[in-house]
């Protein structure tokens, strides 16, 4: 049999178009394969696109509407409910041309003093500089401690009969460790700079000055709670002796209180109330992108262990909760 450089031109001919012809046949199920996996991919991200909440919030500037922004869980500096992402949302909302009115709808267990406080801060600069736009806050499942720190600079305070209002109070929770150290033989060393460096650490005895110190801490901080409801509710707030004392009372009982103004929805209190029954969404949320990455930093961060640990030994600061 002859090799291909002694074949014939006509078998050289026929030997170049087979090669040519499978050389074809592959790249063409190449670029086939290419385009199929381009059609998934873009089939995927059109489907994320259509029901993935990418975060963000539906502002219309055109036509008379009722701004609503949701407050919802603890507020922290970090997440959904912090000061920066709520006040946001608020001058957004009253910097809009169409608003008519705006509801901050609170189902929030509190939190940071600091951050309630600035959100608080927040709402009577913006209802000074815009006087004709009034705020509602409509409370759904709770509104206690921070949350209702909140809600007290709004003109009213709209709630369901069942609702959970007021904790005016603050806490500091943590917990000691000294006897089960003791009884698994294990000896605290802690180097300080500062004889108070160690403040109410838990695996050390409980120090009696620094007790009392973080006690004159919580009055300070609950006496301003206490003012800034006094100053909010005015004249409708009917006193009692435990008001302050850090108890929860329902909607129905809020409103006979003074802690509340009445009974409502945010679909009613923007049809019934603001008169603009059409409702445009403010919140700024959290896209898919920031609640990954936090996540991911958390889990390789903390990982189980720190997650447990932090549980068990408290947040070691003031909280609205």
């Amino acid at each position: 049999m002859s090799t291909p450089e002694e074949a014939p031109p006509w078998e050289r001919q026929l030997l170049e178009k087979v090669a040519f012809a499978a050389l074809h046949e592959q790249r063409a199920k190449r670029r086939w394969g290419i385009f199929f996996k381009l059609a998934g991919l873009s089939y995927l991200v059109a489907v994320l696109v259509m029901v993935v909440d990418w975060g963000g919030s539906e502002q219309l500037a055109d036509g008379r509407h009722t701004a609503v922004i949701h407050l919802h869980g603890t507020i922290e500096a970090q997440g959904e409910g912090s000061a920066q992402n709520i006040n946001d949302a608020l001058q957004a909302a009253f910097a809009d041309k169409g608003t008519a009115g705006v509801v901050l709808r609170v189902n929030s267990p509190g939190g940071s003093p600091v951050q309630a406080g600035l959100v608080h801060d927040e709402i009577r600069r913006l209802r000074t500089k815009h006087p004709q736009i009034p705020l509602y806050v409509v409370v759904e499942d709770l509104c206690a401690s921070g949350g209702y720190y909140v809600a007290v600079a709004a003109d009213k305070i709209f709630v369901d009969k069942a609702s959970i209002v007021g904790s005016i109070g603050v806490l500091m929770d943590g917990f000691g460790f000294t006897g089960t150290m003791d009884k698994l033989g294990v000896e605290r060393r802690l180097l300080t700079a500062g004889e108070n460096k160690g403040f109410l650490d838990p695996f050390s005895p409980q120090d009696a000055k620094q007790k009392e110190h973080a006690q004159v801490l919580l009055r300070e901080i609950h006496k301003q709670f206490i003012e800034i409801v006094r100053r909010g509710r005015g004249t409708r707030l009917k006193e009692t002796p435990d008001m302050f004392s850090g108890l929860m009372w329902t909607g129905s009982q809020s409103v006979r209180l003074g802690l509340a103004d009445g009974f409502g929805t945010v679909g009613s209190v923007a049809r019934d109330v603001i008169k603009a029954d059409r409702i445009v969404e403010f919140t700024i949320k959290e896209n898919i992108a920031e609640r990954f990455a936090k996540r991911l930093r958390a889990d390789s961060s903390q990982g189980v262990a720190g997650t447990l640990l932090g549980t068990l030994l408290g947040s070691g600061r003031p909280l609205f909760r």
